[in-house]
């Protein structure tokens, strides 16, 4: 038994010295631990990365509502020259009400094409056009959120999204502070810029509130205290879980309405209610 157990710890160890890798290419980097190296930052596209510039041409289109056609018609020329930069066709059709953008010869960055797409989504979404152009920058990200699918009740889904905004825009201005993003509310959706990580927390406020799980104001304390105990380096790698207020969800019973007695089901037809001459008539004794 001592045997077979000194082998095994043998066996062990070997295992832990070599380290297997696949195929002729999976081989450890000369980059892989250098400390030097940020991974979590985004290079600005250089256009020497892309000198011939696409292959195939890609398009995107998307349809906008009667009332932005006035608004987009005026903003147009800022938008064409802003896409214009970055070698990017775009097209304004006001009898089909749609919006165009396409590559060209002259686009380099491959992944600009997208940014132009999530660009005329925002502005067909009621986005101000200086606002929507911001997206074409690398740090920017967004996300379109839909609320019309959580509520199936009308009255509960404008009373819920009133709950979202509330008095004078003032949760949605905190909310656009704390998370460091551009929140606009408009009919079914929820249009955002920020971060990742701020959209992130953005998509959890906005659902919970309209599952009417938590009320954004008590997701807005918690914001706010993520936010002061982030700078605290101390804290850095304990966990916060003890300073944060737990919210949960009361259950408030209703009283059930009292059910009636079922009668004994029978054949025969019910008996005929006395009208009221033979009830006054009954009432005489002679």
């Amino acid at each position: 038994m001592a045997e077979v157990e000194e082998k095994l710890n043998h066996d062990n160890q070997n295992l832990d010295k070599k380290v297997r890798y696949r195929g002729n290419h999976d081989k450890p980097k000369p980059w892989d631990d250098d400390p030097n190296i940020d991974r979590w930052t985004i290079e600005k596209f250089d256009p020497a990365w892309n000198p011939t510039g696409m292959l195939e041409v890609s398009t995107f289109s998307t349809l906008f509502p009667k009332y932005r056609e006035k608004y987009l018609q005026d903003s147009w020329p800022r938008i064409e020259s802003a896409l214009k930069q970055y070698g990017v066709a775009c097209k304004l059709n006001l009898v089909e009400g749609s919006m165009t953008v396409s590559t060209t010869r002259k686009t380099r960055d491959p992944y600009i094409v997208v940014k132009a797409r999530d660009l005329i989504k925002l502005l067909s979404r009621s986005v101000p056009a200086p606002q929507a152009i911001k997206i074409l920058e690398d740090e920017v990200q967004c996300d379109i959120i839909k609320i019309g699918n959580l509520v199936r009740n009308k009255a509960r889904f404008v009373k819920r999204r009133q709950r979202l905004l509330g008095p004078n825009s003032s949760t949605l201005k905190a909310m656009e502070i704390l998370l460091d993003c551009y929140i606009l509310i408009q009919g079914s959706t929820v249009a955002a810029m920020g971060s990742f990580k701020g959209l992130k927390q953005v998509r959890r406020v906005v659902e919970e509130c309209l599952r009417n799980e938590i009320h954004p104001v008590y997701q807005i304390k918690n914001l706010m205290m993520r936010k002061e105990l982030a700078k605290d380096p101390a804290l850095a790698t304990e966990s916060w879980a003890r300073f944060l207020p737990t919210f949960r969800k009361k259950n408030v019973q209703q009283i059930k309405p009292k059910s009636k007695e079922k009668k004994p089901y029978t054949t025969l037809p019910p008996e005929q209610t006395p009208s009221k001459a033979r009830k006054l008539a009954s009432s005489f004794s002679f």
